[in-house]
This record gives C-alpha cells, structure tokens and sequence, in this order.
C-alpha cells in the first residue's frame, strides 16, 4: 500500500458514511456544520484520506441517525479481513455504488415496487442485459416477451 493510499479500514468507514449521509438526504455542507468543520473535512472523511477520529464518529453518528456500529457494518456480517481480495474488491465496487447518487435513486425506486415476481423479473432483466451470471438462472426469452412478461 502506497503511503498517501487511504487505509481500507477508513475508506470503508468513509462510505458507509457517504451511504447514510446520501439516503438521508443531507448535504456535506450540512453534516459539517453540525460538525463544525468544512464541507471539504468531510469529503475527505467520505474519501478516507483523513481517518474520523471516535468522538468525531460518534457526533457523525449522532447527526446521521444511526449507531457508530453501523460504519462498520459488513454485507454479510463477516469481517473483511476474512475474505479473499476478489471478495473485498467486489465488496467496495457495491459500496461505492449503492452510496452514489444513482445507487441511492435506483434503490429507493426499487423498494416501492412491492410485487416480488416483478422484482425478481427486473432482477433478471438488468442481469441478462449485464451478461452476469445471474442472468443464466433465468429462463430464456426473447427480448420482446421479456419486456411485455414484465408487466404481466
């Protein structure tokens, strides 16, 4: 690891506060100012170039409705240390995604969709427009009676 390389630990911990931030709604200049730093504090905080110090993460906690625990939270509850580094990368890559603007809409809009055969049939869709393997568990349609199986 480079040493201007953020630790893996504080960019972790830097996300999950990026996610919490973003799902609530609030804006880096407001969480500062209920900090008392800059914006630009807390974009290095989000970033993990600067490491969030224990009472730092407690107020940031406090601020963002949650439990210091939860910027430690791992997908699967297991400690990333366990798993082989395709693992973690896969892991950050989800991360960064899901605390991004586009993860944070594309989440919210997925959990109004109650019909789990619907969620399922988007699931599928999205994975055979990826090409991933999920998309090899679903039963193969034209494009066509795809699109129309979606809406009912």
């Amino acid at each position: 690891m480079n040493k201007k390389d953020p630790n893996p630990i504080d960019a972790f911990v830097g996300s999950r506060v990026r996610m919490r931030r973003l799902m609530i709604g609030l804006s880096q200049e407001k969480l500062a100012d209920g900090l008392g730093i800059t914006f630009q504090q807390v974009q290095k905080y989000e970033k993990g170039t600067n490491r969030i110090g224990a009472s730092r993460l407690q107020a940031i906690a406090d601020i963002l409705g949650v439990h210091p625990s939860f910027f430690f939270q791992q997908d699967e509850g297991s400690a990333q240390s366990g798993k082989p580094a395709a693992d973690v990368h896969e892991s950050q890559e989800i991360s960064s995604f899901v605390a991004s603007k586009e993860g944070i809409a594309l989440n919210r809009a997925f959990l109004k969709i109650t019909d789990p055969v619907l969620r399922k049939k988007i699931i599928s869709l999205v994975a055979a427009m990826a090409q991933t393997p999920e998309a090899d568990q679903a039963p193969a349609q034209s494009g066509t009676r795809h699109a129309e199986s979606l809406h009912g």
